[in-house]
């Protein structure tokens, strides 16, 4: 494994199996669904690391082999230096895991979370006390250390649960889903803290399905849906892969027609109809595009009923590569 990669699979698949369901006095056959379908990462150290994807996407599922808490079905992961499933307290060692669901109980203060978390690790407590102070100091907490967990704003929680995650310095931190259920003002709060974490050195990997999140925050990302990665690489990168911008047009009904229409322009480089009854091109130069577009509905007797014209995004990159709209997926 390279010296600059922290996290290596290959072919990484997770097969959930399941006892069938007995109807009308006979056993049905056993059931499997896989979760994960032959994954491919390389992980940079130093970086921010998305896996975006809608809900059930094998996202979370390839988080936990990689944390070594699901062993995979075949295939092989290499994380931190060690292999996931021979060397599993090596990786425990390295790494930090934050779980969709958080890890403090209402009953204890953050303080006292970050010292047992740190006397866990085999600190002295003295050690595990100046830890705590440390962490509760860079995310704002100190205000708020000897209150209990259960008094804590959604918020405060999140950034708690990173820091029980931080607490032994891990070189590579997990973060499952970090900013659902915050309020807008949280989740920027929340980004800060974690890219303040990339810039001491620490390298994280997220699981978000939000496509803003993933475009604010992440240095490269992978983006997974049924268990495969369809498409990798920075931000700019795949978005830049689609080329052109995007026009998506109201055509009342008419959607094939005006794809017939428009196909054949020179400014058009792509034309599809939407299950929607809309309308989506790829053109050059939306702006002088639009009225050319207009002229011609018009002569052909269509007009349209809305026009919204952007440039390509996440969400776009989404639905070129799996023919479905990630926002559509999510809600």
């Amino acid at each position: 494994m390279s010296a600059e990669l922290v996290i290596e699979t290959t072919g990484l698949r997770r097969v959930f199996k399941s006892a069938g369901h007995a109807r009308g006095g006979a056993a049905a056959a056993p059931s499997s669904v896989e979760a994960v379908a032959g994954v491919d990462l390389r992980v940079e150290a130093g970086a921010i690391f998305g896996f975006l994807g809608p809900n059930g996407a094998g996202k979370t599922t390839t988080l936990r082999i990689l944390a070594t808490l699901l062993a995979p079905t075949s295939g092989t992961a290499r994380v931190v230096g060690y292999d996931v499933a021979r060397n599993p307290r090596e990786v425990r060692e390295r790494i930090g895991y934050v779980a969709q669901s958080g890890g403090s109980y209402r009953e204890s203060t953050g303080r006292e979370e970050l010292i047992i978390q740190g006397r866990l690790f085999g600190m002295k407590k003295a050690d595990a006390a100046l830890r705590a102070a440390e962490i509760l100091a860079a995310l704002d907490l100190t205000d708020a250390a000897d209150r209990t967990c259960g008094t804590y704003s959604g918020g405060m929680r999140r950034r708690l649960n990173i820091g029980i995650g931080m607490v032994h310095r891990p070189a590579l931190l997990f973060l499952d889903e970090p900013t659902t259920g915050l309020d807008p003002q949280a989740r920027a709060r929340l980004w800060e803290e974690i890219r303040k974490l990339r810039d001491l050195g620490t390298t994280v990997f997220l699981t978000t399905h939000y496509l803003d999140e993933a475009d604010a925050l992440c240095d490269r990302l992978a983006i997974i849906d049924h268990g495969r990665i369809v498409a990798e690489g920075s931000p700019v990168e795949l978005k830049r892969e689609i080329s052109g911008d995007v026009l998506t047009i109201g055509v009342n009904g008419h959607g094939q027609k005006v794809v017939d229409l428009l196909c054949k322009q020179p400014f058009v480089r792509e034309a599809s109809a939407e299950e929607d009854g809309t309308v989506r091109l790829y053109v050059d130069r939306g702006e002088e595009a639009v009225p050319q577009v207009l002229r011609l509905l018009d002569a052909g007797g269509m007009a349209p009923s809305s026009m919204n014209l952007h440039r390509p995004s996440l969400d776009d990159v989404f639905l070129k590569k799996t023919g479905r709209s990630l926002r559509e997926t999510a809600a």
